[in-house]
């Protein structure tokens, strides 16, 4: 049940049923959901982690927000960081790092081909990849930037065509590394994020009407 109301109410924000920077109160969501008032604080904790939701001072939960121009930034940065991450890889991991990158894609193409969702298991992904590339500062600050795009990063899965299309720059991230080819492994890296990036922001205007 927690699962089913973590799911409803993620939808509700990437579908702007909750517009950002809305307060979302415990009572009404209970109300809304019909479930207990701790199976709604679960999926916010939840949420939060996710970066879909943020805690302000004074008010509670609200939805969180990023503007077209400050996703674009961040996706700039994004892509810098991840080409870095994807080069250090190829340098620093040990095989054993390399085999788990392997099945964290192999993952991701299982759920990809029953249609599931798919950003859990590319988090999954990401977490081999920082962590074989041996620099804790670059992976904090990464994970940062992902929290931060979150409601992007939905959006840009949810764009039909896009999921076959990430799971092409994965594959290459990965072929990359197989081939030892630190240079392709950042360019892989980099342009996953620029295609990401594009989609999520086209998707972000969509929706707002631009």
């Amino acid at each position: 049940m927690r699962a089913q109301v973590l799911d409803n109410l993620r939808q509700a924000i990437i579908e702007r049923q909750f517009a950002p920077g809305q307060r979302l109160i415990e009572r009404e969501l209970v109300e809304l959901t019909g479930v207990s008032r701790t199976s709604v604080r679960e999926a916010l904790r939840e949420l939060a982690a996710e970066g879909l939701v943020t805690a302000v001072p004074n008010k509670g939960t609200v939805v969180a927000s990023v503007s077209a121009e400050e996703a674009r930034q961040l996706y700039e940065v994004r892509s810098a960081l991840e080409a870095l991450a994807g080069r250090l890889f190829v340098q620093n991991a040990s095989q054993a790092q390399r085999t788990a990158l392997v099945r964290a894609f192999q993952r991701i193409e299982r759920l990809a081909a029953k249609d599931a969702p798919v950003l859990a298991a590319k988090d999954a992904f990401y977490d081999v990849l920082f962590e074989g590339g041996g620099n804790d500062a670059l992976r904090t600050v990464v994970a940062g930037l992902h929290a931060r795009v979150s409601l992007l990063r939905w959006l840009s899965l949810s764009v039909p065509g896009r999921p076959t299309e990430s799971l092409g720059e994965l594959r290459a991230i990965v072929d990359a590394v197989l081939a030892d080819d630190a240079d392709a492994a950042a360019r892989a890296c980099s342009r996953h994020v620029e295609q990401a990036g594009r989609v999520g922001l086209q998707a972000l205007a969509e929706q707002n009407g631009a």
